[in-house]
C-alpha cells in the first residue's frame, strides 16, 4: 500500500514539473523578435541609433523580457557589436559585423528568442558618373547627387572639389557650406580654364570610417568634344507627313560645326545637302541642356534647330526647337562617331528600319547583312547570305514572297563619312545611305555595339518605301535557343489596330521585361520566355505581370545565324493571343524586332538588363541626373518632349523625382515634380512607376536596361531606363532615359 503511494505521489510531481515547463495550461513558451518597422536587419549601418526591437510572447502573453546583443567578437566595454538597453530593447549598432538581438523571459532564463543582424559600412555612389570623366563645361552648371548605401543610412555629405586651386565652385542648397545637405544634390559650377577635377561627397557617418563616392570631371571649352558625329532624327511636317533625316558633321572649338552632309526624306522625296553649318550652344548655364542647330541653307537646305539634353558621356537627345520655322516635329539623337570601327574587315550587321509606303502606310523591316570588306554583302560563298524579313501595314509578303527574304547588294564610300549601300532581295533593289555612329566591335557581354544610321534614297513608290533605322555590329557566335539565357527589356512601336470610327495613325507602344531560359526541347526547339509588360494603345492600358506573369516562347532558326520568333503581349483577360515577332540578333538577349503580321507593324529592339554581380534592381540604386526624350512614336499628335530628370532619396525608402521638362511650346519649361518606385523581384525585376504630381497629376512605368559598377565602390548605379504613359485615355509615345 506505502508503495503504490510513494508511486503515486511520483507520477504527480512529475506532471507537476512538465506543466511549469509548458505553462499552467500545457502551452510551450516562446519568444519572437521583430525589428524595427521598416528596417532591414541584414543592412544596418555603423552606430545606427535608437533601433527599437520588440518581442512577442506567449504564455503569457506581452511577459517582460531582458535584451542581449551577442556573437563573435562582441566582447569588451563598449560592446564592438553595438548597446542594447536590456529593459526596452533599444539598441544602437556598432562596428560592421554580423551579431544577434537575443530577448529572453525574464521568469524563465531558458526561454528566448532571437534575430540576426548584420552591420555593414557605408558606401556612397556620386552620380553623374562617366569614364574617363564627365564633361562639364567653362562656367557651366551640373548637378551631382550621391546616395549613401544602405537606405537607412542618413543621405548627408560633406562636399568637396579637388585640386581647390583650379576647381571651380560647388555650392549646397539650403546649406552654402555643403554639410548635411538632404537629398544629397550639390550643385557645381566649372572654372573659366580646362582641367581636371575631382567631385567627392562624404558621408556624415564616421564609424569606423566614412563612405567616400567620387566623380571625376574634365572642364572643357565646349560641352560637346571637338570631333565627327553623326546624327538622326525622325518626326513629321506640319500637315503630318513622315520625316527622316541622317546625317554627318564635324564638331570644331566651342561647339561650331563648320562641315558636315545631311540626308532628309521629307513627304515621300529623297534631298541631300553636302553643305552643313551650325553649333552646338549651352542654354543659360546648364551644362546638360543646349541648342544644337544644323544649317544647310548655303546649299539650298532646310535650317533645323533642336533643343537638347546631354547625357554625362556627351550623347545627345534631341526634339525640334521652340524657334524653328520648318514646321518640323520629332525627336533624334547625335553621338560622336567612331569610324575607325567600321573597317575593311568582313562584318556583320543586322538592321531595324521603319518607315512609311508610299500611300502613307506604316513599314517595318528587319534583317542581317554580312559585308564582306570588299563591298559586297551576303555573297556565297565568302560569308552567309543576308536575310530580310517585313510588314507592310500587315503584309508580310511586300518584297518576295513568303519570308524571310535572300538579301545581296553592294557598299561603298562616299564623301564626308557617308557609305552608299544598295540591297538587292528578288526584284526588289534599295538604296541607302549610312553613317558610322558610336560604339565598337565587342565581345559578348559588352553593351556598346558599333552603330550605323541608315536612312533611304530612293524616290518613294510603290516598291522603295520611305526608311530609316540603325545597324548594328552582330557579334560573332552561335546564335541558338542557350545563346538567349537571362533577362532583357524589349520596346516596341506601332499604330493601333483600328476600326472605322477611330482616329489613323495613333500610338501604340509597349515595355516588355522577360526571362529566356536558354534551354530548348531538342534541335529546333523551343525555350521559354517569361515575364511581364506594359502597353499603351493609343490610351487603352494594358498591364501584365508581374503577380500574373506571362509565359511564351521562342525559337532560333536553325538555318539562319541569329534570327528568332518570339512570341510578346497578348493577355488573359480578355484573352487575346500573343503576336508572334521576327528577331535578327546582335548578341545575346539583344536585336531588332518586327511584328510579323499585324496592321499594327510593331518594330523595336530588345536589350540585356546587365549589371554586376550580387547588384539587384532596387531603388536606392536609381538616384542621379538624367537625359530623356521621347524617340521616335507613330502619332504626329503626341509632342515630343527632352527632360532633364533628377531622381533623389532622403533615405528609408524615400524616392523623388524633380527636373525640368523641355517641348517644341518653347519656354523655360516645366518644373517635374513627384516619386518614383522601383520593383526588385523574379519575374518583375527593374520595373517601377514614377508617379508626378507636377506639372500635372501623370503616371508612367519605368524599365530598367543597365547598371554598372564604378570602380572602387561595392555599389552599382543604373545607367538607364525606358518609360512610357500609363495615365487611362492618355496615348504615349516610349522615353528614353540615361545618366
Amino acid at each position: 500500500m506505502m508503495k503504490n503511494f510513494l508511486f503515486a505521489v511520483a507520477l504527480l510531481s512529475l506532471a507537476l514539473a512538465v506543466g511549469c515547463a509548458q505553462g499552467g495550461n500545457g502551452v510551450v513558451p516562446t519568444v519572437t523578435v521583430k525589428a524595427p518597422q521598416d528596417i532591414d536587419p541584414s543592412a544596418l549601418y555603423p552606430g545606427q541609433p535608437n533601433l527599437m526591437f520588440t518581442a512577442t510572447t506567449t504564455d503569457p502573453a506581452n511577459a517582460p523580457v531582458t535584451w542581449s546583443v551577442s556573437g563573435t567578437g562582441c566582447t569588451g566595454t563598449p560592446n564592438p557589436c553595438g548597446t542594447i538597453d536590456s529593459a526596452t530593447g533599444v539598441f544602437q549598432a556598432g562596428v560592421p559585423g554580423s551579431a544577434t538581438i537575443t530577448a529572453t523571459l525574464v521568469s524563465d532564463s531558458m526561454v528566448m528568442g532571437s534575430l540576426p543582424i548584420t552591420v555593414i559600412p557605408v558606401s556612397v555612389v556620386v552620380t553623374p558618373y562617366a569614364a574617363p570623366a564627365v564633361n562639364v563645361g567653362q562656367n557651366l552648371m551640373q548637378e551631382f547627387t550621391a546616395v549613401a548605401v544602405p537606405d537607412s543610412a542618413p543621405q548627408t555629405f560633406n562636399w568637396t572639389c579637388t585640386p581647390t586651386g583650379s576647381c571651380g565652385n560647388i555650392v549646397c542648397t539650403p546649406s552654402s557650406a555643403c554639410e548635411g545637405q538632404v537629398p544629397g544634390v550639390a550643385t557645381y559650377t566649372a572654372p573659366l580654364s580646362n582641367g581636371s577635377v575631382t567631385i567627392a561627397a562624404t558621408s556624415t557617418v564616421s564609424q569606423p570610417n566614412p563612405g567616400v563616392g567620387t566623380s571625376k570631371v574634365a572642364v572643357v571649352s565646349s560641352r560637346l568634344p571637338q570631333g565627327p558625329y553623326t546624327f538622326r532624327f525622325a518626326g513629321y511636317d506640319g500637315t503630318g507627313n513622315s520625316v527622316a533625316v541622317a546625317g554627318s558633321v564635324n564638331v570644331g572649338a566651342s561647339g561650331m560645326i563648320a562641315s558636315g552632309v545631311e540626308d532628309v526624306v521629307i513627304g515621300g522625296a529623297y534631298h541631300q545637302y553636302t553643305t552643313v553649318s551650325g553649333s552646338y550652344a549651352p542654354t543659360s548655364n546648364n551644362n546638360n541642356l543646349g541648342t544644337l542647330t544644323l544649317d544647310a541653307t548655303a546649299g539650298g537646305g532646310p535650317k533645323y534647330i533642336y533643343t537638347a539634353v546631354l547625357t554625362s558621356a556627351g550623347v545627345v537627345r534631341m526634339i525640334e526647337s521652340s524657334v524653328d520655322t520648318s514646321g518640323i516635329t520629332g525627336s533624334g539623337v547625335m553621338q560622336k562617331s567612331a569610324p575607325q570601327q567600321f573597317d575593311a574587315g568582313a562584318q556583320t550587321f543586322v538592321f531595324g528600319f521603319t518607315g512609311v509606303d508610299s500611300t502613307g502606310q506604316r513599314v517595318g523591316y528587319v534583317g542581317l547583312l554580312p559585308m564582306d570588306g570588299q563591298g559586297n554583302i551576303g555573297l556565297a560563298p565568302a560569308t552567309p547570305a543576308g536575310m530580310l524579313d517585313a510588314n507592310d501595314n500587315g503584309n508580310a509578303n511586300s518584297v518576295c514572297g513568303t519570308p524571310p527574304c535572300s538579301v545581296t547588294g553592294t557598299y561603298v564610300p562616299g564623301a564626308n563619312g557617308l557609305w552608299q549601300m544598295i540591297l538587292n532581295s528578288g526584284a526588289t533593289s534599295f538604296k541607302f545611305d549610312f553613317f558610322v555612329a558610336g560604339g565598337v566591335t565587342e565581345t559578348k557581354t559588352a553593351m556598346n555595339p558599333l552603330t550605323l544610321y541608315a536612312i533611304s534614297t530612293d524616290s518613294v513608290d510603290a516598291m522603295h518605301p520611305a526608311l530609316s533605322g540603325n545597324m548594328v555590329y552582330q557579334v560573332p557566335m552561335t546564335y541558338n535557343n542557350a545563346a538567349f539565357s537571362g533577362s532583357s527589356v524589349s520596346s516596341l512601336t506601332g499604330v493601333e489596330v483600328m476600326n472605322s470610327s477611330e482616329v489613323p495613325n495613333s500610338s501604340n507602344v509597349a515595355l516588355i521585361v522577360g526571362t529566356t531560359d536558354g534551354t530548348s526541347s531538342g534541335t529546333g526547339g523551343t525555350g521559354g520566355f517569361t515575364g511581364t509588360f506594359d502597353q499603351n494603345d493609343n490610351g487603352t492600358i494594358t498591364s501584365v505581370g508581374p503577380s500574373t506573369p506571362f509565359a511564351y516562347t521562342y525559337v532560333a532558326t536553325p538555318s539562319i545565324n541569329g534570327r528568332y520568333t518570339f512570341q510578346m503581349l497578348g493577355n488573359t483577360n480578355p484573352v487575346v493571343a500573343p503576336l508572334p515577332f521576327v528577331l535578327y540578333a546582335s548578341g545575346a538577349n539583344r536585336g531588332f524586332l518586327l511584328d510579323q503580321s499585324s496592321k499594327a507593324v510593331m518594330t523595336g529592339s530588345m536589350n540585356p538588363q546587365l549589371s554586376p554581380n550580387g547588384f539587384n534592381y532596387t531603388p536606392s540604386e536609381m538616384p542621379g541626373t538624367y537625359a530623356a526624350a521621347t524617340i521616335v512614336n507613330s502619332d504626329s499628335g503626341i509632342t515630343p518632349v527632352v527632360e532633364n530628370l533628377l531622381l533623389t532619396s532622403t533615405g528609408n525608402a524615400t524616392y523623388n523625382v524633380a527636373g525640368t521638362q523641355y517641348t517644341q511650346s518653347g519656354g523655360a519649361g516645366q518644373s517635374l515634380k513627384g516619386s518614383y518606385t522601383l520593383n526588385n523581384n523574379a519575374s518583375g525585376g527593374g520595373t517601377g512607376t514614377i508617379t508626378l504630381t507636377t506639372p500635372a497629376a501623370q503616371t508612367y512605368v519605368i524599365y530598367v536596361i543597365d547598371a554598372t559598377g564604378i570602380p572602387t565602390s561595392t555599389n552599382a548605379v543604373i545607367d538607364d531606363f525606358m518609360m512610357i504613359g500609363t495615365t487611362s485615355g492618355t496615348p504615349s509615345s516610349i522615353s528614353f532615359a540615361q545618366q
